[in-house]
């Protein structure tokens, strides 16, 4: 019986620079296909989509994709949107850039945003403005 590999002491916290390399590869190259094709899904019809970041797998072959439409308004709508033509665009990414594999795409709607403007919100809070004031 084979004795199980002992734990990695320096195994890495985050992503692998090959994995953020390649997700900025197929971020940038997203961008420029989301602009220049007219998809044919009616919730994507006349929408500006951001993409804000893409995670890839460890093996390269899936990337999740984190959008936001312009204005944050029908999110849920245009992820749903985007994950039905997902095939199309993996379809124009694979001629966009030179990976082994062309990644599985999911799109999911970026909440940063949302938590940036919650946090924005508590900020100017008047009773939290006082107590931060209060400590300096």
């Amino acid at each position: 019986m084979a004795r199980p590999a002992p734990p990695r002491r320096n195994a890495p916290a985050g992503p692998s620079q090959r994995q953020l390399r390649a997700g900025e590869l197929v971020r940038h190259a997203l961008v420029e296909i989301l602009r220049e094709e007219d998809l044919e899904d009616p919730a994507l019809a006349g929408v500006s989509v951001t993409v804000t970041e893409v995670k890839m797998s460890a093996d390269l072959k899936h990337a999740v994709c984190f959008v936001e439409p312009l204005g944050g308004a029908h999110a849920a709508e245009v992820t749903a949107g985007l994950n039905r033509v997902a095939k199309f665009l993996r379809g124009r990414l694979g001629h966009a850039i030179e990976l082994r594999f062309t990644p599985e795409l999911k799109f999911v709607h970026d909440e940063s945003f949302d938590a940036a403007e919650r946090m924005n919100r508590l900020l100017a809070d008047p009773r939290v403005r006082r107590d931060l004031e209060a400590k300096d």
